[in-house]
């Protein structure tokens, strides 16, 4: 039985077995740097037996900056405070291969021998390695992508050819180019992310990328013909299918109208010559008064800087009566298809008014009908009947016979009924006998107009 205080005495063999099983490698080393024993844990072989090592002198398996780091080490051995020692060495072999190990240092006797256990830095020193080797790898893929995607830039903006890209999963432009962008009729940051069938008239999104998908699966498909919604310009779309990552892309190139269609006749040429050089003001507008297009001579009558200034824009921006002159200008023209010579005041952007005259048309025969609106300039026409000594109606004559014969309060109240009289006459022809909208017109209200027309016996005239 083993008395208090002391421990039993472990075999030699069996101290030797615990340490070599604690560490991958093991050794002793004399006070001379001979290497007294070897101890290799039987779990990893990798080292091999490395019996050769031993009678070894200890720097001979050492690397020179290795040789340095175990004298530094060896130095503070005896220094109780520093606790255990360790030190990373690389190890040369005589098949010349080279490992580092990580070794804990232990002085064991007063004579100075060192008992060396280490650990393999190997697999560490392995996965190292592959982190480098990942890194490196990620670099070069890193700036690979820099390069395409350099050059996929380049070749998009300096190419002439008007392009842009779809993804078929959300229907909407990836990218586009300046030369498409100019096209359609809108910036490049306000195009990417739109929805594509948006960007043209009368196309739902569902339909549009089914009908341009089967038409980039066909060998022989012919371009199909657009309106670019932004621009209002007709286009020839030809697109083209492809993947990236997973996910299907159209490509869709287009062609400008200078080049899809067709040489213009005279007639076509004439048009285009009126439009552009005539002295009559052209606009060209959606079903809600929207301005998709006008000419030059609009644009001086308005005193606007460029087509961007009133594109987008509502006529009734332009026009004195505002929503009231473009609601009897669409309730009018959708009706009967056309409207003449409707005078109005249009206002500039610097605040003044012209009179015109307002000649209407509505195309209807197509998805999306187009209000056409020639605009003519009657100022001076105005100015002549304001100043001139024009014939008078019946009215006018009436009253002035009046003069000699009635007093002047008598002549001023008979006057003030035949001018309101006239107005209500002319806001009921202009209105096609609306009573509501002659009515927002005159600034009346309901009431009051229905009073006035019994007063001036116009109740049955509206009526029939």
């Amino acid at each position: 039985m083993l008395s208090a205080g002391r421990l039993p005495m472990i075999d030699r063999d069996l101290m030797t077995e615990i340490v070599a099983s604690a560490s991958d490698i093991v050794l002793l080393v004399a006070p001379s740097r001979r290497i007294v024993s070897v101890l290799v844990n039987p779990q990893h072989r990798s080292f091999g037996q490395l019996t050769d090592w031993e009678g070894a002198k200890l720097f001979d398996i050492l690397t020179e900056e290795s040789q340095r780091k175990f004298d530094l080490r060896v130095a503070d051995i005896g220094n109780k405070s520093r606790g255990p020692l360790s030190v990373e060495l690389n190890h040369v072999s005589a098949q010349t291969w080279d490992f580092p190990v990580r070794y804990s240092l232990h002085q064991i006797n007063a004579e100075g021998s060192i008992l060396m256990l280490g650990r393999d830095l190997r697999p560490i020193a392995e996965v190292q390695q592959q982190l480098v080797a990942a890194q490196l790898a990620l670099e070069r893929d890193y700036e690979a992508q820099r390069d395409i995607d350099t050059r996929y830039r380049v070749l998009l903006e300096m190419t002439r050819d008007p392009v842009f890209l779809v993804s078929m999963s959300t229907g909407r432009i990836t990218d586009v180019n300046p030369a498409a962008a100019l096209i359609l009729g809108g910036s490049r940051v306000d195009l990417i992310g739109a929805a594509v069938a948006q960007e043209f008239d009368g196309r739902r999104r569902g339909e549009f990328l089914e009908s341009m998908a089967n038409m980039a699966g066909m060998e022989t498909a012919a371009p199909v013909e657009l309106t670019a919604r932004r621009s209002q310009r007709r286009v020839m779309l030809t697109p083209t299918l492809f993947r990236a990552a997973g996910e299907r892309f159209l490509l869709c190139q287009i062609d400008v109208p200078e080049t899809a269609a067709p040489p213009m006749d005279d007639l076509a040429e004439q048009l285009s010559r009126l439009y552009h050089e005539g002295v009559d003001g052209i606009v060209f507008a959606d079903a809600e008064g929207v301005i998709r297009a006008a000419n030059e001579a609009f644009l001086n009558l308005t005193d606007a800087a460029s087509i961007s200034a009133v594109r987008g824009k509502s006529i009734a921006d332009y026009l004195a009566r505002g929503a009231v002159d473009l609601r009897l200008l669409l309730d009018n023209v959708k009706r009967t298809g056309q409207l003449r010579l409707y005078a109005t005041r249009l206002t500039t952007d610097y605040s003044g008014q012209i009179a015109v005259e307002i000649s209407a048309s509505w195309l209807n025969d197509r998805p999306n009908p187009v209000l056409v609106l020639v605009v003519r300039d009657a100022s001076r026409a105005d100015s002549l009947r304001r100043s001139g000594p024009g014939a008078q109606d019946d009215s006018s004559r009436s009253v002035m016979e009046l003069v000699g014969s009635s007093t002047l309060k008598d002549i001023v109240a008979e006057t003030t009924d035949v001018i309101e009289k006239m107005c209500i006459e002319t806001a009921l022809e202009l209105t096609r006998n609306n009573r509501v909208a002659a009515a927002d017109m005159l600034s009346l209200s309901r009431q009051s107009l229905y009073v006035k027309l019994r007063k001036y016996g116009l109740i049955n005239k509206d009526s029939e």
